[in-house]
């Protein structure tokens, strides 16, 4: 799979549903930002290689440690021997101390929300690879680059804005397609849209990201899930998510009326799970037996 460039000197790879970046220091050296899902370890490798060869990045930047953003970490960081910078409120997530707030099924919105509670739970754990990001807002192996605490998504989510034209690396602060619909995420339907609602957990903080990031005036937005977007496209669409953010969010679920808390040890309080309604009910068994009828076909036709 060949990566694109989507701003001067970044470029993106979509693993399966989730955008890793390359990012070039204008020097010959370069850094990866997040790591894709997990199975796309080779994939990720051989893009690296595509782009720079035999040389390795200077640093591994996350902006959160969700599996999907960190399934060819382990591998790759110990592989090329550097280290792996988060903010210190994330760092428990990535070396091994602590779970993440349970997923949240009953936002609704579609069926990815419903098949959350079979994705990867666990913590990874990196050791001591696994280094807090510089207090003075500075990103390792990226100059003219910055980094911004944008909670919400996760209590340690960062954003990463280049200031000179004006680009951001947004991760899941906000993100370019409905990540709750599967059929928006097959084809990568284009819209400015809040975070991935089933691991979202904290709402209010989640909308004064937006805001701080809105405020930057990106040129170009590259998210951790969806297209790139730039322009007239991307500043009306950020406007749109910041006038209607409220009415966008979702109305129930564990985490709408009530965050999980956290802090630098990991995860303190949980709010109780929401019983989903009646509908919503049978939404989720109407996903698991298409998805069991798809295997199953699947199968068959292997045989």
């Amino acid at each position: 799979m060949k990566p694109d460039q989507c701003a001067p000197l970044v470029h993106r790879l979509l693993t399966m549903m989730v955008n890793v970046y390359f990012v070039e220091d204008g020097n010959r050296g370069w850094t990866l930002v997040d790591a894709g899902m997990p199975g796309y370890t080779a994939t990720v490798r051989a893009a690296a290689h595509r782009l720079f060869g035999e040389q390795r990045p200077s640093a591994i930047i996350l902006t959160h440690g969700h599996f999907d953003h960190v399934g060819a970490l382990p591998t790759l960081a110990e592989e090329w021997g550097v280290p792996v910078y988060a903010h210190p409120l994330e760092l428990p997530y990535v070396t091994g101390r602590s779970q993440y707030p349970p997923p949240d099924p009953t936002v609704g919105g579609g069926l990815w929300p419903w098949l959350s509670p079979l994705f990867p739970k666990g913590p990874i754990d990196l050791g001591e690879r696994a280094q807090m990001l510089p207090s003075d807002g500075t990103v390792p192996g990226m100059p003219g680059w910055r980094w911004i605490h944008t909670p919400g998504h996760t209590e340690g989510h960062v954003s990463l804005f280049r200031d000179d034209d004006r680009t951001l690396i947004a991760g899941d602060a906000f993100v370019t397609t409905r990540q709750e619909s599967i059929s928006n995420v097959l084809v990568q339907r284009e819209i400015v849209w809040r975070p991935p609602a089933y691991y979202t957990s904290d709402w209010d903080q989640a909308r004064e990201s937006v805001l701080q990031l809105a405020a930057l005036r990106p040129q170009i937005a590259a998210t951790g899930h969806g297209h790139p977007l730039s322009g007239t496209q991307l500043q009306e669409g950020l406007a749109e998510l910041v006038a209607h953010f409220d009415e966008i969010r979702p109305h129930r679920g564990r985490y709408v009326r009530q965050p999980a808390v956290a802090d630098e040890t990991g995860v303190l309080y949980v709010p109780p799970s929401v019983a989903p309604s009646r509908a919503a009910v049978a939404v989720g068994i109407a996903a698991a037996v298409g998805i069991g009828v798809l295997a199953t076909r699947r199968a068959q036709r292997r045989r």
